[in-house]
């Protein structure tokens, strides 16, 4: 009789991936709780921070701090100890406050998502968290998640910055940053370099450009600038050749890595651009990094 109302309802089990496919993308307020244990000792929040973000917690603590083992008995007062420092007290505070509403960042998060989907057939939706670490990492890419620290992205005139980065590094340190920091470095992750310690300098130069410029069409604007943009469409005869390129039946990621050892283009089916590697330029390092988990 079960299987009959089944049958009748037209009742479907939802799998795993349907799920995702049904989360809208946007950023988990993990920093809030991070927030209220640390400015009131509230256990409760620890608690739950433990509970609903276990391998976020873990980063955070064992990764980020380095304050030891989540099974340490001492690590809670550890965590809670660290941020009492008045310049965090005050960070976390202005953190709060700048990103009371976020709601600008998850609509192009979701946007530009949605986008990549579109070109790069099976990809997963990773949890994007907000965080507060202690001016450390910009960016954590997880298996599964994106942590975004927000206490890097508080605008390129803030005071606390003006003491310890430089002007090019501040540039990048903003809240119109997060988005493409996200999807550029995720991207990364996916899709990294073979023997990165091994290869040249150019090469890396391009494997990132390459990230850039995908993240630029994601965005539908063209939010990282540089000459390294002319390794995709810089004259009106590339412009041709990626046109072709596409109505070939190519996907936009994957004619932005015909030179990735991972996502190669078909032989013969496009073939590089004159000076291509002579129009790279170095890229100016900017202050994140990736825990690869």
């Amino acid at each position: 009789m079960v299987v009959l109302l089944c049958a009748a309802c037209e009742f479907k089990f939802r799998s795993a991936e349907d799920d995702e496919l049904a989360r809208p993308v946007q950023v988990e307020r993990y920093d809030r709780l991070e927030s209220r244990y640390l400015t009131t000792g509230d256990f409760s929040a620890l608690q739950q921070m433990n509970i609903d973000y276990p391998s976020e917690t873990r980063t955070l603590l064992e990764k980020m701090l380095r304050l030891g083992e989540v099974n340490d008995p001492t690590l809670s007062n550890k965590f809670l100890m660290f941020y009492q420092d008045s310049v965090l007290q005050s960070l976390i505070s202005d953190v709060e406050a700048e990103y009371a509403n976020m709601d600008d960042i998850n609509q192009d998060l979701q946007s530009a998502y949605e986008r990549l989907e579109e070109w790069i057939p099976n990809l997963r939706r990773p949890m994007f968290y907000a965080q507060i670490g202690a001016l450390d990492q910009s960016i954590i890419v997880g298996d599964k998640s994106v942590g975004i620290s927000l206490d890097k992205y508080m605008g390129e005139d803030y005071p606390l910055y003006l003491k310890y980065y430089s002007a090019a590094q501040r540039q990048s340190m903003t809240r119109e940053n997060i988005v493409p920091d996200c999807l550029s470095f995720y991207l990364l992750s996916l899709y990294p370099i073979n023997d990165f310690e091994q290869r040249p300098q150019i090469d890396r130069d391009l494997h990132m450009a390459k990230m850039m410029w995908v993240t630029n069409q994601a965005l539908g604007r063209k939010f990282y600038r540089s000459r390294h943009d002319t390794l995709f469409h810089g004259t009106q005869q590339e412009g041709d050749h990626l046109r072709t390129a596409q109505e070939r039946g190519l996907h936009t990621y994957e004619i932005a890595h015909l030179h990735n050892r991972r996502l190669t283009a078909p032989t013969g089916r496009i073939k590089p651009w004159p000076g291509l590697r002579e129009s790279l330029l170095p890229i100016t390092s900017k202050p994140f990094s990736i825990l690869a988990l």
